[in-house]
């Protein structure tokens, strides 16, 4: 999904130690995060880029696991260029991983900690931000398991997944484009406006004036 998308800057949130930008081909790539390693080291939801100076955003799994996922999204939507995009991974809900997570009760260890966010509600947020919602897809069809002879028995859950429960699947990824529209100036016409009309003076008549003499 980056590997078709063009500009100059591009910027992975989060989860250093994954390279989400290698198939991309913007000049200058960047990895932020509050951890290291990074590149930059910052706040995910305070980034430190000038607004409207970037043309890709990556946020691999970061959402579910910010304190404050609104302040984050509005932070992507200041430093992206009109029609820049922002790639977005996320655990969906409504799925066999939403539903182990549901039974850990928001505790343990990672993914099962934090917020897990659905597609509708993403796009409806997305949507409040001007953002358009361009490409997407659904993956992690087979139970949440650790153990690899289980995955291989599952594993026919993934061959079927897109075909038969594709919204069901335990993670998505989502690309949004920031849409910025047009103002236009409306300037009033001068030529159409009524122009004030000039004052009569009185004028005496000649015969008027002899008589008074």
């Amino acid at each position: 999904m980056v590997a078709d998308i063009f500009g100059y800057n591009a910027v992975q949130v989060g989860l250093p130690m994954q390279d989400f930008l290698r198939g991309n081909r913007m000049p200058h790539r960047l990895h932020c995060s509050s951890t290291r390693p990074s590149d930059v080291l910052c706040d995910p939801e305070e980034l430190p880029f000038a607004s409207q100076s970037l043309d890709l955003v990556v946020l691999p799994h970061v959402l579910e696991f910010a304190s404050h996922p609104h302040q984050l999204l509005r932070e992507v939507e200041r430093v992206l260029v009109p029609e820049g995009s922002v790639v977005i991974a996320g655990f969906n809900p409504y799925s066999l991983w939403g539903l182990r997570r549901s039974f850990s009760g928001n505790l343990g260890n990672l993914p099962w900690q934090g917020q897990y966010f659905s597609v509708p509600r993403l796009k409806d947020w997305l949507t409040l931000l001007s953002f358009e919602t361009h490409a997407g897809a659904f993956g992690c069809y087979a139970p949440p398991v650790s153990s690899e002879a289980w995955l291989r028995r599952w594993s026919f859950m993934d061959a079927a997944g897109d075909r038969w429960w594709h919204f069901a699947g335990g993670a998505y990824i989502l690309q949004a484009v920031k849409r910025v529209r047009g103002m236009r100036l409306i300037m009033p016409d001068w030529r159409t406006q009524t122009r004030p009309k000039k004052a009569m003076a009185p004028v005496s008549r000649r015969g008027e004036t002899s008589k008074g003499q």
